[in-house]
């Protein structure tokens, strides 16, 4: 491992080298910033091969770009596209950024937004389901986030106009971008054909198609202890939690050395957290991790708060046991099967197209007991987010001060994404790393009021006691 090697006042501008290029998968002259690019093909050469023997992750780096491809092994429904505005990306958005590609692939060294758009509105009249008109403004809308999208990391760049303006009114607004090729063939390079595709499961590790017996079946293959390794490593860095009841044996026994985790502490800088029930990584620099938490911002206090309310719950032995409840499958197959029902028939390549294999009936014998969580059913939850927007709701951001559904929800969802809790029917099952929050201690500042009009200013706002959980 190259890390190792590295003297000791050059390791952090390595470590951040790896975090950046593991955080980002596409670096461009300006994305994420200017300093990014320089700091990665400075370290190319080590990095590639860490990556690569601790990820199996291959490193591409250019002039102009530095494109790492990794490798799936589960899907991530948390792990969206977002907008300028933070908002995550629906299905048209994702289908508008793929015909931008797709156009921009065609197109010369500069293009108009009413171009870009009339090609994708062409491109989309061959899609079931898939339609962009002009006409109407959350089309438009949808349209431009994802062109914005594309501005963002430096596949085009604004030359002069202005996209709200057409957005705004397509006869009277134009822009136009320079296109930058090298940036737009690095964003799109699936592992394999699309249209080869029957099923999302292609594109995931370890679902390959293997040559299979006269009976159709695959025979099984023993585990390769160093892709056992890898795959626990990547989980380290994509999770931000990784759990010992989600992994097989093999996985388990590769979490449990002392090493699988070092290793990725010395590319990283991160620190490992080890408990019994599993691993987390933490960054305290907050620049590898694409949600911050705890962080500023209404949901994020309210989720902390909460999580603290929870962990009081759990452990408090006066308010009576919880009901403990098996986590369940996970929604990796149902997500599976709502792409796999979406993919359009007809841009497949039948011919060409691998049909997965069945696998080999395993012995029929008796699995570990399922891990039982505490369950915290809605009303609870209800409850404990209304008794804190009664204590703390002067300062909360006007758009939730009277939304205190749409709050909770919000919070709950940033816990679920950050592995504390996980939703379930009728509340949510309590994750072990959410312990970690217990007697949180958090400061309140009440806003500042505004000065009246007319009459004496009233004293500035003064900080209200911390409040202890």
């Amino acid at each position: 491992m190259r890390a190792r090697e590295i003297p000791p006042l050059a390791l952090d501008s390595y470590q951040r080298a790896a975090r950046i290029i593991l955080s980002n998968h596409l670096v461009t002259q300006n994305y994420p910033d200017r300093i990014a690019l320089p700091l990665l093909r400075r370290w190319a050469t080590e990095l590639r091969e860490d990556l690569l023997e601790l990820f199996g992750y291959r490193l591409e780096v250019t002039e102009t770009t530095a494109r790492l491809f990794t490798v799936t092994d589960r899907l991530d429904p948390t792990a969206a596209a977002r907008t300028g505005t933070d908002r995550t990306f629906d299905r048209h958005r994702y289908a508008y950024l793929a015909l931008c590609l797709a156009a921009l692939g065609r197109a010369g060294n500069q293009i108009t937004l009413s171009e870009l758009a009339d090609h994708v509105a062409a491109d989309a009249t061959q899609v079931d389901g898939v339609e962009l008109s002009t006409e109407r403004a959350a089309d438009r809308d949808a349209f431009v986030d994802a062109v914005g999208w594309l501005a963002a990391r430096g596949a085009i760049a604004l030359a002069d106009g202005d996209a709200g303006g057409w957005a705004a009114n397509p006869s009277a607004g134009e822009a136009l971008y320079d296109i930058d090729r090298s940036v737009v063939v690095a964003l799109f390079r699936p592992p394999r054909a699309l249209q080869h595709l029957t099923s999302i499961r292609g594109l995931l590790a370890g679902q390959e198609v293997q040559a299979a017996d006269e009976d159709g079946l695959v025979p099984d293959r023993p585990a390769d202890p160093r892709e056992t390794a890898r795959r626990v490593r990547r989980a380290l860095v994509e999770r931000p939690v990784v759990y010992a009841d989600e992994l097989g044996d093999d996985e388990r026994l590769q979490l449990a050395l002392p090493r699988t985790a070092a290793d990725v502490e010395s590319l990283t800088g991160l620190a490992a957290e080890r408990r019994a029930e599993g691993i987390a990584l933490i960054d305290t620099s907050g620049r590898m991790s694409d949600v911050r938490f705890p962080s500023t911002g209404t949901v994020a206090q309210v989720a902390l708060l909460l999580a603290g309310e929870i962990a009081d719950r759990v452990l408090d032995p006066d308010a009576g046991e919880l009901v403990r409840v098996p986590a369940g499958p996970t929604r990796t197959a149902a997500l599976i099967d709502a792409l796999d029902g979406a993919i359009p028939a007809a841009g497949v390549f039948h011919g060409l197209a691998e049909e997965p294999a069945v696998d080999a009936a395993p012995d029929a014998e008796p699995g570990p007991e399922p891990v039982l969580f505490p369950l915290i059913d809605d009303a609870w939850i209800a409850s404990a987010v209304a008794d804190l927007v009664r204590r703390f709701g002067r300062t909360f951001a006007a758009q939730w001060q009277a939304d205190h559904d749409g709050l909770r929800e919000q919070a709950v969802a940033l816990l679920d994404k950050q592995r504390l809790v996980r939703r379930t029917e009728g509340g949510v099952l309590v994750l072990p790393a959410l312990a970690r929050y217990r007697g949180v201690v958090v400061n309140v500042r009440d806003r500042a009021s505004q000065p009246e009009l007319f009459g004496d200013n009233p004293d500035p706002a003064t900080p209200s006691e911390p409040v202890e959980k």
